[in-house]
């Protein structure tokens, strides 16, 4: 082997595993999603990340509304469906989407305790996107998409995407609860 082959051997290696820690270091749960500088609070999303990974260790269920409210900051206590009224007089509380504000989804047959989701991205007038827990039994979605499907354009009616390009059915919106708090 030349001078120049055992050189470029000898740096290959090393270079090659300090790549292979710096991806793995940066590696997230979900999809790859860039957030600007006015987006989520990032230390806040990452301590709810962490928070579900130790509940996820124990055995333990992971719900939405824990994940919300240490993902938004908001301190709201109860079921999901309860967040909307129990708003009322602590946040600002409104139809529009905005980061970092937790969408409230209203009570259904089929989801009875309701949910609700952490805005992360405003992607257009009628489409954001979401984190949220247990949307998908025990697990964390980042950046899923809704879409705005009511008929006034208010956020009253969304549909999920819960399989890439496939949107399920429409849910009621309360609408979206902002993370200051009323003075």
């Amino acid at each position: 082997m030349s001078v120049t082959g055992a050189r470029k051997a000898r740096l290959g290696l090393p270079l090659l595993c300090a790549i292979l820690l710096t991806t793995a270091a940066c590696s997230t749960k979900g999809p790859d999603i860039a957030y600007s500088s006015d987006g989520i609070d990032l230390d806040r999303r990452a301590m709810a990340l962490r928070e579900v990974d130790i509940l996820q260790s124990k055995g333990q269920r992971v719900w939405c509304v824990p994940f919300a409210r240490n993902a938004s900051g908001i301190q709201i206590r109860g079921n999901a469906e309860t967040w909307w009224g129990k708003a009322q007089g602590l946040y600002d509380r409104g139809a529009k989407p905005v980061v970092g504000a937790v969408m409230a989804f209203a009570s259904t047959r089929g989801m009875p305790m309701g949910h609700v989701a952490v805005v992360s991205d405003v992607v257009s007038e009628r489409e954001i996107r979401v984190d949220h827990a247990n949307w998908t039994r025990n697990e964390v979605s980042l950046g899923m998409s809704i879409k705005d499907v009511s008929a006034r354009n208010d956020w009253s009616a969304v549909r999920v995407e819960s399989n890439p390009g496939a949107y399920g059915q429409t849910y009621p919106i309360s609408g979206f609860i902002y993370p200051s708090r009323m003075n």
